[in-house]
């Protein structure tokens, strides 16, 4: 079996509950002494502010694209049997699971290690939005990984759009840059992460 055999990616759309023994049995193998898995899950709150769902929107075919290149990164850093990640779109309420990821190796170490690898990898470059929606509104929201990854972007290219933007962070790259929500009128709304943010056309 190649490794793109034993590669799952699902992006699930909307009302489709992701069913964790799917995803574990797809891992599971005699020659995998372990299974690592992460399951991301709505919380009831968030600073303060009552939380009733989260909602998700992906560009599809680029967010299954990015997930298998993160998929194949960590192959080639640690020895793995299989991988799984699914992912649901549309609204996902308090309690239920939104990402989960199950990856199976012979020892411990490299799939407790890889399984972090994909959710943070995940969550910094992958075309997936989430809106936090509470009692009293709602907001797009940026992951913290993805604005260390946009920063760090940034400061390497030092323009973005013809326009220059001053960017500050760390130095591991994803497999598809930054990711981006652009709304109805062709323009980007980039935060800072201090705050404030920048329109860029």
């Amino acid at each position: 079996m190649t490794p793109e055999e034993k590669t799952l990616v699902e992006i699930l759309d909307e009302h489709n509950p992701i069913d964790l023994a799917r995803y574990i049995n797809y891992v599971t193998a005699p020659q995998a002494g372990a299974i690592a898995t992460f399951s991301g899950t709505t919380r009831d709150s968030f600073e303060g502010k009552t939380v009733l769902e989260l909602r998700y929107e992906a560009y599809k075919p680029m967010a299954i694209r990015c997930i298998k290149s993160i998929c194949s990164s960590a192959r080639s850093s640690w020895s793995l049997h299989s991988i799984a990640v699914a992912h649901r779109l549309g609204p996902v309420p308090v309690g239920v699971t939104s990402v989960f990821i199950a990856v199976s190796a012979v020892h411990r170490a490299d799939a407790l290690d890889a399984c972090k690898f994909v959710i943070d990898e995940l969550k910094a470059s992958v075309p997936i939005w989430k809106k936090e929606v509470y009692a009293n509104g709602e907001v797009w929201k940026e992951n913290s990984e993805f604005l260390e990854r946009r920063l760090e972007l940034g400061r390497q290219d030092g323009v973005s759009g013809g326009k220059n933007v001053d960017f500050e962070g760390h130095v591991k790259k994803g497999c598809c840059g930054a990711k981006v929500k652009v709304n109805g009128g062709g323009v980007a709304n980039i935060s800072t992460g201090h705050g404030g943010s920048r329109e860029l056309e």
